[in-house]
C-alpha cells in the first residue's frame, strides 16, 4: 500500500511558457508532467463525458499553457489553462497515477488509479 504522503503535493513548479509541470510529493518523489499529458487526461465531464472511463484526448498546441493552479481543499488541484478551460479537478491520487517515471509505472497501486486507455 502506498504511503498517504504519496498523495500530498508539497511543491509545484510550472514556469510561465513551460510545457512541463514538476511536482514534489511529501514522500520525496519528484514527478514531471508534460502539459500534453495533463490536458489530454483532463478529468472534467466536458472532456471525458459521464462514462467513468478516462481516455486521452489529444490537445491542440494552443491548449497546452497553464495560467495557474488553484488548490481544492487538501486533495486536488484545479488547473486553469490559458484558453479558459478550468473545470478539471485533478485529485492528488489521480495526478500521482499520471506519473510516467519507471518507479511509478511499476507500482501496482498507482496502476489501479491510472487512466484506462490512451487514444
Amino acid at each position: 500500500m502506498m504511503d498517504p504522503k504519496s498523495f500530498k503535493a508539497v511543491a509545484i513548479r510550472s514556469p510561465r511558457g513551460a510545457k512541463l509541470t514538476e511536482i514534489d510529493w511529501a514522500d520525496g518523489h519528484k514527478a514531471t508532467y508534460p502539459h500534453e499529458l495533463l490536458r489530454g487526461y483532463c478529468p472534467c465531464a466536458g472532456c471525458q463525458g459521464h462514462s467513468g472511463e478516462i481516455k486521452f484526448i489529444a490537445p491542440a498546441p494552443h491548449q497546452l499553457e497553464i495560467d495557474r493552479f488553484e488548490g481544492v481543499g487538501r486533495y486536488a488541484l484545479q488547473i486553469v489553462w490559458f484558453d479558459g478551460h478550468d473545470t478539471g479537478l485533478y485529485s492528488y491520487k489521480y495526478l500521482r497515477s499520471l506519473c510516467q517515471c519507471a518507479a511509478c509505472a511499476g507500482s501496482s497501486e498507482a496502476a489501479a488509479h491510472r487512466p484506462v486507455s490512451r487514444a
